[in-house]
C-alpha cells in the first residue's frame, strides 16, 4: 500500500516569522484532519521545532506540508529542506543536548519523540532533509 498525498503546501522558511506561518500551517491541517489535542499540539510543536532549525542552522529553506492518507489512516507529513551546512554528527545532533547555535540542542531530537515517523539525511556542506509524519488519532467521541 502507497501512502496518498490529499493535498500539500509549501512554504519558505526566510524569516524568523516564517517559523510562525509553518507552525499556524500545520496546526490548522491537523485541527482540519480531526487529530485530537494531544497530537494537534505535537505536529505543532515537531513543525515549529524543524522550521527553527532550518532558520537558525541554514539561514533558510523550506516546508512541504501535506495531508496524507493510509488505509484509512489520515496524518500529516512535513518535509523540511535547506542546503545549509549539513550536520557533522548526526548521531549527537539526535541524541540530543548537543548544539552548534547556543540552544538547548532539543530540537532534532524532541521532534523525533513527538511524531510517528523520522528521517533524516543530510550531507555537511550541502545540507539537510528531515521528513516526519503523525498520524491522527481519534478520541472514542471523535471517530
Amino acid at each position: 500500500m502507497t501512502t496518498q498525498v490529499m493535498a500539500q503546501r509549501e512554504l519558505q522558511i526566510r524569516c524568523e516569522d516564517d517559523i510562525v506561518l509553518v507552525r499556524q500551517a500545520v496546526r490548522v491541517m491537523a485541527q482540519q484532519l480531526g487529530f485530537d489535542a494531544f497530537a494537534t499540539a505535537a505536529v505543532t510543536t515537531a513543525a515549529s521545532e524543524l522550521a527553527r532549525n532550518v532558520w537558525t542552522h541554514a539561514g533558510g529553506g523550506s516546508a512541504l506540508l501535506e495531508e496524507i492518507r493510509l488505509a484509512g489512516r489520515r496524518g500529516v507529513r512535513m518535509h523540511f529542506r535547506d542546503q545549509g551546512p549539513g550536520i557533522a554528527d548526526l548521531g549527537r545532533a539526535l541524541a540530543g543536548g548537543f548544539s552548534t547555535a547556543r540552544s538547548l540542542g532539543l530540537g532534532l531530537s524532541g521532534s523525533k519523540r513527538l511524531v510517528d515517523e523520522f528521517n533524516v539525511e543530510s550531507t555537511v556542506g550541502k545540507g539537510t532533509v528531515v521528513v516526519v509524519a503523525k498520524w491522527a488519532r481519534f478520541s472514542s467521541t471523535t471517530g
